[in-house]
């Protein structure tokens, strides 16, 4: 094994399918591994490069690798689709990811720490319980609607829900005050829940200095700051801030053929949660631009004047999401000119 230089791992849950290459790209090591054999192995391997794709696991595995002094390559599973062989099997994918570690051009995700993980965990069970909320909220108001009332919008009324449904004329049957009472308590629990999470979202946020730094920027809040640091690092694997936001799917879709360039709407690739804080952040900038005393007043009134409010909105989200590039990768704060 002393002349292996190159692995490629094809991640599994319990099994892990490993190909070996020298510096000839010659194949030396064809072989499975269960989990703890695995680490087994990578422990007794020299320092070598090991690449496998971007998926669940793989930052674990990453941060293994490298307390043994390997260097480590995550690459996105679309891009390593290309050099599948033939028919598709567990030992032809690590031979393929091998095959893309090696390409010049190749794009690769930086692995990500612990902490990262952990708030990532956070982000993840807030949103089910966003969801699960919004679902139980949508349960009670079709419930109603089955005895002729009719539940506004908004969660005012329904944290006073039995309140609100004493004030109106329509008597529900005594039963279906207890089933209602369930469906209530479950809301208030996620409602709490929720509540927790942004509390831990906002302690993190307040004892990280990059977290900190992304903040000074205009319609950034702890929720952001907190997703783009935890998915982003330091930022450095962008050239420059229009690659992170073509990386966030906020620049046109490009279709061209035969010397024609035709543009379309946004690319809506990478991270669907992050683009979308973005964009809510950019609308809250909108919606409380001044006449010139503010950041990007002057230029979002002149922008306004002929494009639609929407459009605005996506082309201040990509601004935003350039200069987050800038205070991540220098590591200052935001200034205003």
């Amino acid at each position: 094994m002393s002349n292996i230089t190159l692995i490629g791992i094809d991640l599994g849950k319990s099994t892990f399918h490993v190909v070996g290459r020298d510096a000839s790209e010659h194949t030396q090591l064809r072989t499975s591994f269960s989990r703890t054999q695995l680490l087994r192995f990578i422990a007794q391997l020299p320092p070598c490069l090991i690449a496998f794709e971007a998926c669940g696991g793989a930052h674990w595995l990453s941060r293994a690798c490298e307390r043994h002094g390997h260097q480590v390559k995550l690459i996105p599973p679309q891009y390593v689709k290309p050099y599948v062989k033939g028919n598709k099997n567990d030992f032809i994918d690590a031979d393929a990811i091998a095959e893309a570690a090696t390409r010049p051009g190749m794009r690769f995700v930086q692995p990500k720490s612990e902490a990262a993980q952990v708030i990532a965990v956070c982000h993840r069970l807030r949103e089910g319980f966003v969801t699960e909320r919004t679902a139980v909220m949508s349960r009670i108001g079709a419930i109603l609607l089955e005895f002729g009332l009719s539940l506004p919008v908004g969660h005012s009324v329904m944290k006073q829900l039995f309140c609100w449904i004493g004030k109106q004329e329509i008597e529900l049957p005594h039963a279906l005050y207890a089933e209602l009472m369930i469906a209530h308590e479950h809301y208030l629990l996620l409602h709490e829940r929720i509540a927790e999470q942004d509390r831990k979202i906002a302690q993190w946020v307040k004892q990280d200095d990059a977290c900190q730094r992304v903040k000074t920027i205009p319609g950034v809040g702890d929720m952001i700051a907190s997703q783009l640091v935890m998915e982003v690092g330091n930022a450095q694997q962008f050239n420059n801030g229009r690659e992170m936001a073509a990386w966030l799917g906020l620049v046109p879709k490009q279709h061209s053929t035969g010397g024609k360039s035709r543009l379309l709407g946004i690319s809506k690739r990478g991270n669907k949660r992050l683009r979308c804080l973005f964009v809510h952040g950019a609308r809250a900038v909108m919606a409380h631009r001044g006449a010139g005393e503010k950041p990007f007043d002057k230029w979002l009134m002149k922008l306004c004047q002929s494009k639609p409010f929407n459009v605005a909105c996506v082309a201040l989200a990509n601004k935003l999401v350039r200069i987050a590039w800038a205070v991540l990768s220098q590591k200052t704060v935001f200034k205003a000119l």
